[in-house]
């Protein structure tokens, strides 16, 4: 995997290619930045998985300092802004990763009408409004959490020959219904369930099993 692109209007830093292992953020590679504003890494990969891009200001502040994208074999070019450096990254040469924002913007959208959901539910303790109206707004946020939930296990039922599916059921819906994650699992082609995350997603399930959920 060869991870390249540039940072817009940076002058001075280090970029870091991270990923997770054993739950813990490691760095994989480092590169520091002196005038122009191009990185490249390149990195031995056996199958897909999340990893991260770490720009360090040295600003004190690591906030919209990191991207998060499904590195794959082949090139990914990761072009973005100093100012919105993950806002405005733009992510290329990865099919999980077109995936993965497929379904982010639709994951947006679900966080918007709960953040209404929640916005009316306190303003109506605040304002002692009727029960009535306090216990249907807590229906329409019992709903649409039920609503994500559908979302993100059809969502991965239908992508199984990626990886994002088990991706998404291990970290999005890990908690749905042994069954449901038992249908998600079935719809994984043999490449994916010898992946990263369809290994551990045969695992996860495996294990809810042998404790009787």
């Amino acid at each position: 995997m060869v991870v390249k692109g540039q940072i817009e209007g940076l002058r001075k830093g280090t970029v870091f290619l991270q990923k997770i292992k054993d739950s813990i953020l490691i760095n994989i590679d480092s590169l520091t930045i002196e005038g122009i504003p191009n990185f490249e890494f390149k990195q031995e990969i056996s199958t897909p998985e999340v990893y991260f891009l770490y720009l360090n200001k040295e600003d004190n502040d690591s906030l919209n300092d990191r991207i998060l994208f499904f590195g794959e074999k082949g090139e990914i070019v990761i072009n973005t802004l100093l100012n919105t450096f993950e806002s405005s990254a733009k992510v290329t040469g990865s099919e999980n990763q077109v995936l993965l924002q497929e379904y982010r913007s639709i994951s947006r959208k679900f966080d918007e009408q709960n953040l209404n959901y929640v916005k009316g539910y306190l303003n109506a303790i605040q304002t002692k409004l009727d029960d009535s109206v306090i216990d249907s707004i807590q229906t329409g946020i019992d709903n649409l959490l039920k609503r994500r939930y559908l979302y993100a296990l059809n969502f991965a039922s239908n992508n199984g020959d990626n990886v994002i599916a088990p991706y998404i059921a291990l970290t999005e819906v890990y908690d749905a219904n042994i069954k449901l994650l038992d249908t998600v699992a079935s719809k994984l082609s043999e490449k994916v369930k010898a992946s990263k995350y369809g290994k551990e997603l045969l695992k996860f399930i495996a294990e809810r099993k042998q404790f009787g959920e």
